[in-house]
C-alpha cells in the first residue's frame, strides 16, 4: 500500500490543523492506520491508531482529548484532527499502515508501510 500524507503547515499555538493520508494500491479497510511524529533529535513516537473498521482507536496518553483519528474507507483516507496545538507538537507527522491491529502498535518498527511525512510547526 502506498501512503501520501498532507495537510501540514504553520499554525499558532492554540490553533487547529487536520492532516490527511491517502492510500492507494490495496484494499484500504484491510489495514490498520496510524499516525506517528518525529521532532528533531527525537525518536519517532506514536500519536494515534485506528483499526480497519474504524470502530476502534488508540491514542498516546498525552494526546488524548486534543487529537482525533478517523478514517473514510470509501475515500481510502485517514485523518488526524489536532486541536489546541502547542509548540511541543511541532514535528514531522507520518502516517503508517499495517494489516495487524493487535500487538505493539505503539512501536514504529511494528508498522510495515509509511508515508513521506508532513511538517507541522506550531508557533508560540
Amino acid at each position: 500500500v502506498q501512503l501520501q500524507a498532507s495537510g501540514g503547515g504553520l499554525v499558532p499555538a492554540g490553533g487547529s490543523l487536520r492532516l490527511s493520508c491517502a492510500a492507494d494500491g490495496s484494499t484500504f479497510s484491510d489495514y490498520s492506520l496510524g499516525w506517528f511524529r518525529q521532532a528533531p533529535g527525537k525518536e519517532r513516537e506514536f500519536v494515534a491508531g485506528i483499526a480497519g473498521s474504524g470502530r476502534t482507536t488508540d491514542y498516546a496518553d498525552s494526546l488524548k482529548g486534543r487529537f482525533t483519528i478517523s478514517r473514510d474507507n470509501a475515500k481510502n483516507t485517514v485523518y488526524l484532527e489536532m486541536n489546541s496545538l502547542k509548540p511541543e507538537d511541532t514535528a514531522v507527522y507520518y502516517c503508517a499502515a499495517d494489516r495487524r491491529w493487535y500487538g505493539n502498535r505503539r512501536f514504529a518498527t511494528r508498522w510495515d508501510y509509511w508515508g513521506q511525512g508532513t511538517q507541522v510547526t506550531v508557533s508560540s
